[in-house]
């Protein structure tokens, strides 16, 4: 996240994130997890759980649609009609993306004419929170992927990339506004999905207040920051989450993902 506060993080001692040993390990934790869900996919057939619902799908920060393929694929393969945000490279708070992801979320609403679900992966889950609050009727629901959305989150081992972006690509002037909108509650069904192990960003800035109406929910995974878009556990639980119906919300449950024979 931007550090708005200047040099907040570095006088209060923060060290700007997880522990190093947890960023060095990212790297090699994701081509595990990218594996072993390219195994799963391979092993499974395929499911028809989607009913060709529409899904937007946010890169996290400098990343881009690329990045995200593994994830739409797992869904695709089971029933989604999955979609990356076709902006290129994830710059934060740019010109280009605040104008052009809300068209793009609007062409696809307007094509599938239903509400549409947003993943989003770290910086992208802030984006999905934002597209929500300006736009809840068209919003099915959110699923934030590692994204640290709290002001306990501003400061990660990111923060000094965001200040670089800032300083080439520019933030639009309103970008204060944004974020702070966005950490309002919001107005559909949200779940967070996060990792004690995440070696980008500090947990607890994930988190959401399980508390709020309409449903607010976490669910806590054994994942790497850049895995989230692989993990196998992790696409796991976003199945899970996107097969639910807003009318009808159940909680996540590890217990109902058995089959009925073993959760009996």
């Amino acid at each position: 996240m931007y550090d708005f506060e200047g040099e907040r993080g570095a006088a209060t001692g923060d060290r700007g994130g997880p522990h190093r040993a947890l960023l060095l390990l990212e790297v090699p934790r994701f081509a595990v997890e990218y594996g072993a869900s390219r195994l799963i996919d391979l092993a499974l057939p395929d499911r028809d759980v989607g009913r060709g619902r529409p899904v937007l799908v946010l890169p996290g920060f400098s990343a881009h649609d690329a990045m995200t393929g593994r994830l739409r694929g797992h869904l695709e393969q089971r029933g989604w009609r999955v979609h990356g945000w076709g902006l290129g490279s994830n710059h934060g708070l740019t010109e280009r993306i605040v104008a052009g992801l809300p068209e793009r979320f609007a062409e696809l609403a307007d094509r599938y004419g239903q509400p549409v679900s947003v993943v989003g992966w770290s910086f992208g889950g802030l984006l999905a929170r934002w597209l929500a609050h300006e736009h809840p009727e068209r919003v099915r629901q959110v699923v934030c992927l590692g994204s640290p959305w709290r002001a306990e989150g501003e400061r990660t081992r990111a923060t000094a990339l965001f200040e670089r972006s800032r300083a080439r690509h520019g933030i639009v002037e309103n970008a204060r506004e944004i974020v702070d909108q966005l950490r309002e509650p919001l107005p559909v069904p949200v779940t967070a999905v996060w990792s004690r192990s995440d070696g980008i960003v500090p947990w607890r800035g994930c988190t959401v207040d399980e508390r709020r109406d309409p449903p607010a929910e976490n669910v806590e995974v054994v994942s790497s920051h850049v895995g989230m878009v692989a993990n196998p556990i992790v696409l796991t639980v976003l199945v899970d989450r996107l097969r639910q119906d807003p009318a009808d919300w159940r909680t996540f449950s590890w217990r109902g993902l058995l089959p009925l024979g073993l959760a009996s």
